[in-house]
C-alpha cells in the first residue's frame, strides 16, 4: 500500500469516527423532539437520501434483495439491530447517558469477537482473551459499585455488534445495504410517527405531529439533516475501510467513543464517579490490548505473505 493511499484511508476513517464521536452534540439540539420521533425521521430521511444517491448512480440491483431468502433474513435482522442501536443512542444522549454510550462502543469490538467465535468459529488469541476478561471485569465492577447493571451500554454494544455480524454475512456495499436496511425499517419509522407526543392521546395520533410546526426553524432544519448525518460518515468509513489494514482500522475506531466520552464529561457535565473511573480503567486497558492483538495479527499475516514470496 502506497503512503498517499494509506494517508487517504486514515483521513477518511478518522473523519468518519470523528463525526460519530461528536454526534451527541447534534442529537442534543433535537432534544425537544421525542427520541422515537427522531428515530422515525432518521430512518425515513436516510432512505430518501440513500435511495436518491443510488438511483442517481443508476444502481437498482439493491432492490432485488428479497430474491435470496438468506440475504433477506440477514437484512431484516440488520435493520432491526441498527434501529434499536439508533433509537437507544438518541434516547440515551438526550436522557443524560452519553458516558454510558461511550462505554458501550468501547466494548463493542470485544462483543464482536465473541460473536465471531460463536458464529464463524473464529479463534481468540491470548491478548483478545485477556482483553475480553478486562472488559467483562469493568462491567462487573461498575455493576457492583453502583448497584445497577449498565444496561444502556450493553444494549448499545450488543445491538451494534449484532448489526456488524449481519453486515459481515451480507454481500452488499455500505450504501446499498443502508438503502435496504432503511427501506425495511421504514414501516417501523412510520409507525413511530403515530405515537402521540402528549400523554393521554389515543394511538394512532397523526394530529400529534402538529407540535413540529411550533419548533424553531433551526431545530427543523437540523431534523431535516438526519439523513445526511447518518449517511455521510458511513460513506467516509466505507472509503477508509477499503484502504486500511484491520489493525489500523481497529485503532482508529476508538476515536469515536473517546470523543463521546469527552463530550459527556466536559460539554454535558455528566457525573463521572470513582466507580466509573475504575470501570473505565479496565475498559481502556482492554481496548489497548485489543489494538495490540490486531497489530500482532496483521504483522503475522504480513510475515506469512513475505514467506510465501
Amino acid at each position: 500500500m502506497g503512503q498517499p493511499s494509506f494517508r487517504k484511508g486514515v483521513f477518511f476513517a478518522s473523519l468518519a469516527y470523528f463525526l460519530w464521536g461528536i454526534l451527541p452534540i447534534y442529537w442534543k439540539f433535537l432534544s425537544a423532539i421525542p427520541a422515537y420521533h427522531i428515530l422515525s425521521f432518521r430512518i425515513i430521511f436516510s432512505l430518501f437520501l440513500v435511495s436518491g444517491l443510488l438511483f442517481a448512480m443508476k444502481n437498482t440491483t439493491w432492490l432485488g434483495f428479497y430474491k435470496e431468502r438468506r440475504k433477506l433474513v440477514l437484512l431484516i435482522f440488520a435493520a432491526i439491530s441498527v434501529s434499536i442501536n439508533w433509537g437507544f443512542y438518541i434516547w440515551a444522549v438526550n436522557s443524560g447517558h452519553v458516558i454510558q454510550t461511550s462505554l458501550g462502543y468501547y466494548i463493542t469490538p470485544l462483543i464482536s469477537i465473541i460473536l465471531g467465535l460463536c458464529f464463524f468459529r473464529e479463534k481468540l488469541n491470548l491478548l483478545q482473551t485477556i482483553a475480553f476478561g478486562m472488559a467483562f471485569a469493568g462491567v462487573l465492577i461498575l455493576t457492583l459499585l453502583t448497584g445497577e447493571l449498565p444496561w444502556v451500554s450493553l444494549v448499545m454494544a450488543f445491538s451494534f455488534a449484532f448489526y456488524g455480524l449481519c453486515k459481515k454475512a451480507i454481500q452488499l456495499s455500505s450504501l446499498e445495504s443502508l438503502g435496504v436496511e432503511t427501506l425495511l425499517a421504514t414501516p417501523l419509522g412510520l409507525l413511530l410517527l403515530l405515537i402521540p407526543f402528549e400523554g393521554g392521546a389515543s394511538f394512532p395520533h397523526v394530529a400529534g405531529l402538529a407540535y413540529l410546526l411550533e419548533l424553531p426553524i433551526l431545530t427543523l432544519f437540523l431534523l431535516l439533516l438526519c439523513g445526511a448525518i447518518t449517511s455521510f460518515p458511513l460513506l467516509l468509513f466505507s472509503k477508509g475501510a477499503k484502504i486500511l489494514p484491520l489493525s489500523t482500522l481497529g485503532f482508529v475506531q476508538f476515536i469515536s467513543p473517546t470523543l463521546t466520552f469527552l463530550t459527556g464529561v466536559f460539554i454535558f457535565k455528566e457525573p463521572f464517579s470513582r466507580a466509573n473511573f475504575i470501570a473505565f480503567a479496565f475498559i481502556w486497558t482492554s481496548a489497548i490490548l485489543y489494538i495490540i492483538s490486531l497489530w500482532k495479527i496483521q504483522g503475522a499475516r504480513g510475515s506469512a505473505g513475505l514467506d510465501r514470496k
